[in-house]
């Protein structure tokens, strides 16, 4: 049974004097071994190989509220 999936996102564009980024959500994994092994896949093409350093793993444990929006959230 999978108790947690692994999340693999890439990002690039912020900088110091760049506020604009590009994110994107790469794939949905059953381990840390299986969102590396695509990481080397997306590596081999175009704009992934240009930025390495943008590929971010995340794990996330299933059935569970994430990131404190249990209480829901405040609008202006």
């Amino acid at each position: 049974m999978i108790d947690y999936v692994y999340i693999l996102n890439h990002t690039y564009g912020v900088t110091d004097e760049e506020e604009e980024e590009n994110w994107k959500q790469l794939g949905v994994y059953s381990s840390t071994r299986e969102a590396e092994s695509a990481i080397q896949r997306f590596l081999q093409q175009p704009g992934f190989k240009d930025y390495p350093e943008g590929f971010i793993i995340n794990k996330y444990r299933l059935d569970n509220d994430h990131n404190g929006w249990e209480e829901g959230f405040v609008t202006h």
